[in-house]
């Protein structure tokens, strides 16, 4: 392979051979020192060396791709040929292929395997990562070359995908202060630089208040714990030094069923505490102060751009296009949610009382008294559904949806064949079922661990594109389920099982991409997890449960009476889920909303949480100090409405699926599903794409009747 360094030298001028040849001897020196910096090898295309990466070798790969990056960049802001797609817009599709072989590496080091050491280096990297990008943003010929290139499209207009390159490169540059002057300039990239600092500190202070939290059980503290449950807890704590005891980790895998099923309240409320306290402890890891500058900044950074609140910024380029419409969408199902939560409270202090609890429900008493209430109106013990869903059979049961929709299969790669970070990862081969034709890798990491961020997320360690040779994928999904104890099998809720649905949902969004370049493999926030919240919706198909919903014991299918009980409470506690989502989602927006000068943040958060009628008995479900899908970068900053604006889509779109002959699997449908919804991935403008699909735009009204809620009166 060419190296990049000299197909942009080529671009931006005439290179003597003999440059070129010192130029390659450089550029293979430099890749043969560090093992994050080569060109992956082996099948497949080639894989990521995750069995030879190490902590010690990021800091100079990552220097080194970033200086070999702005040599490419400089090329092509210097090249003395008129601007034109191909030595400007695609030269820049194609620059940083080593930086981002590094940051694959990285990625891993930074979400699940995370060590002190790594953290270290992390700090030092932020502000220079953040120079780094701010070189490339506020290059002023670069970008003059990508405006010229921008304003002759707009009289003669290049193929669809290509004008839809130049027209998110020129909108991405003049979002980032492409068109300030030299000194607002300058300011636009210091601010940068201290809010990179800022980010890596807020994610780091709330990994540690995860790793350092952890309550230890004895055996007269385990009632109501089911025996997978202690048993995996029991593993964790001697894997801590803590033989004869019993662990649960400040994660919500871990904290979630604990607070559904232990009976014991004192520690209950210990176990909550120490979860949504996270990041808010008074200590030198509290993230309060952090989020007030971050705050600060960000409104700052954007004033130098003309806008009046970050929000106004951030959202022009999203299906909402404005604060406004995000806050109407959000406030629109907010009583109805808030209304079932007082409903879901009454019924759960009825039965309190029956049982002669004495109590009045509080936030650590909402999931145990919901599942009591799940078992007298339902007659349906989530822990009997637990029994019936293995890991195992629910990732065969996501094959089987793939193989149906998207014609996909998976096979087993043999262990030996592709590198992997930890032992606990596998990997699968994607290929179509019907032409043997190649598509990628799949790789699974699916467990709980030290150094683990917590949660679940898809990404790609490679996506597709064609312009300058089709590319696999290598895509991953990345879970924290409790480990279970030697031979034991992984059993989760119904809950969980969704999320890993949904996980499974963006992977395929990944292998189905049919796109030509790099920058239309990125969404748009609140249309992207669209797609995966729809792929939840195959969890409940007859056709999955009657085939892979057996008992983890005697092999036996659930029984038809169980899943008729789990279709009745498909709107049960839909007040909690809603409320507590749909609080994260309000308090991100009025947050950047606001004057962020002199703010307290606990109090704005508790005063406005009162102002909205929040139900006293739930908190949200992720707390300023620890929400860090808006605070430890900017991916979800004044966007995690888009879960709920991706929900009316999801409501709608499964209504088109029922609607259908052939249900949930139609093909005619399944066909649309993957033409439209899932292959053009940012090629087509998100709001179009869905017309093309259903023939018109979205209606709330699916959503209100799925969650059981009144529905609005046109």
């Amino acid at each position: 392979m060419i190296s990049k360094s000299i197909k942009v030298a080529v671009l931006g001028c005439i290179i003597l051979l003999t440059s070129c040849k010192e130029e390659q001897k450089k550029y293979d020196k430099l890749m043969t020192n560090n093992i994050l910096l080569q060109e992956w090898e082996g099948s497949y295309q080639g894989t990521p060396a995750f069995d030879k990466m190490d902590v010690a070798d990021v800091k100079e790969a990552v220097e080194k791709g970033m200086k070999l990056q702005l040599q490419e960049i400089d090329a092509i802001a210097n090249n003395e040929h008129d601007p034109t797609f191909e030595n400007t817009i695609a030269a820049m599709e194609s620059a940083g292929k080593p930086l981002d072989r590094v940051f694959t590496y990285y990625g891993i080091m930074s979400s699940n395997m995370s060590s002190p050491e790594f953290r270290e280096v992390q700090a030092e990297l932020a502000p220079k990562l953040s120079e780094f990008r701010s070189k490339i943003s506020q290059n002023e010929k670069l970008f003059q070359r990508i405006k010229a290139v921008y304003d002759a499209s707009q009289e003669n207009p290049l193929e669809s995908q290509e004008q839809r390159v130049v027209d998110l490169t020129y909108k991405q540059f003049e979002m980032n202060g492409a068109n300030l002057d030299t000194e607002k300039k300058k300011r636009y990239a210091e601010i940068n630089k201290e809010l990179s600092t800022l980010y890596t500190k807020f994610s780091n202070n709330v990994l540690h208040d995860e790793e350092n939290y952890v309550t230890y059980l004895t055996n007269d503290q385990l009632g109501g714990l089911s025996d997978s449950f202690i048993k995996s807890a029991a593993k964790i704590a001697s894997d801590k030094g803590q033989d004869g005891k019993y662990a649960i980790t400040n994660t919500r895998s871990s904290m979630d069923p604990f607070l559904t099923y232990s009976t014991n309240r004192d520690l209950r409320e210990q176990v909550w505490t120490n979860y949504y306290a996270r990041g808010d402890n008074g200590d030198d890891y509290d993230n309060n102060k952090i989020i007030a500058e971050i705050l600060k900044l960000r409104k700052e950074r954007v004033g130098l751009l003309g806008y009046d609140n970050y929000a106004q910024w951030r959202l022009q380029d999203r299906m909402a296009k404005n604060p406004e419409n995000a806050m109407d969408l959000m406030l629109k199902v907010w009583p109805a949610a808030t209304a079932r939560v007082k409903e879901e409270v009454t019924d759960m202090q009825k039965v309190a009382n029956e049982l002669g609890d004495n109590i009045t429900i509080e936030p650590w008493d909402y999931r145990y008294y919901a599942e009591k209430v799940r078992q007298k109106k339902y007659d349906l013990d989530s822990d009997e559904v637990k029994q019936y869903l293995q890991l195992d059979k629910l990732t065969e049961a996501m094959f089987f949806v793939a193989g149906e929709l998207f014609h996909y299969k998976f096979t087993p790669v043999e262990e030996s064949s592709v590198p992997v970070f930890h032992e606990d990862v596998k990997v699968w081969e994607v290929t179509d079922k019907d032409s043997g034709k190649h598509i990628g890798l799949w790789y699974l990491d699916p467990y709980a661990r030290e150094g683990k961020r917590s949660g679940a997320w898809a990404t790609t360690y490679r996506s597709s594109t064609t312009f300058e040779g089709a590319t696999n994928v290598l895509a991953s999904n990345n879970s924290n389920f409790v480990k279970p104890a030697p031979g034991e099998s992984v059993l989760v809720s119904w809950d969980d099982a969704t999320t890993f649905f949904h996980e499974f949902g963006h992977a395929l969004h990944f292998f189905a991409a049919d796109v030509k370049y790099p920058t239309l493999q990125g969404g748009v926030r609140d249309y992207t997890e669209f797609q995966s919240q729809l792929l939840e919706r195959w969890l409940s198909t007859d056709k999955v449960i009657n085939q892979f919903l057996v008992h983890h014991e005697t092999g036996t299918p659930i029984p038809t009476e169980l899943v008729e009980k789990i279709k009745k409470t498909s709107t049960f506690n839909q007040g909690f889920g809603t409320t507590e989502y749909l609080a994260s989602a309000l308090i991100d927006m009025k947050l950047h909303l606001a004057d962020p000068t002199n703010i307290d943040i606990d109090k704005f958060e508790r005063e406005t949480l009162d102002e909205l009628g929040m139900p006293k008995e739930l908190p949200m479900r992720h707390r300023t100090p620890h929400f860090g899908h808006v605070f430890s970068g900017e991916g979800y900053a004044t966007a995690y409405y888009g879960y709920m604006w991706a929900d009316v889509l999801t409501s709608d779109a499964s209504e088109a699926f029922r609607e259908a002959e052939g249900g949930f699997y139609d093909k005619n449908v399944a066909d649309k599903l993957v033409k439209y919804l899932f292959a053009p991935r940012n090629a087509m403008d998100p709001a179009e794409a869905y017309r093309k699909f259903r023939g018109r735009d979205a209606k709330i009204e699916a959503l209100m009747r799925d969650r059981g809620f009144p529905v609005p009166k046109s």
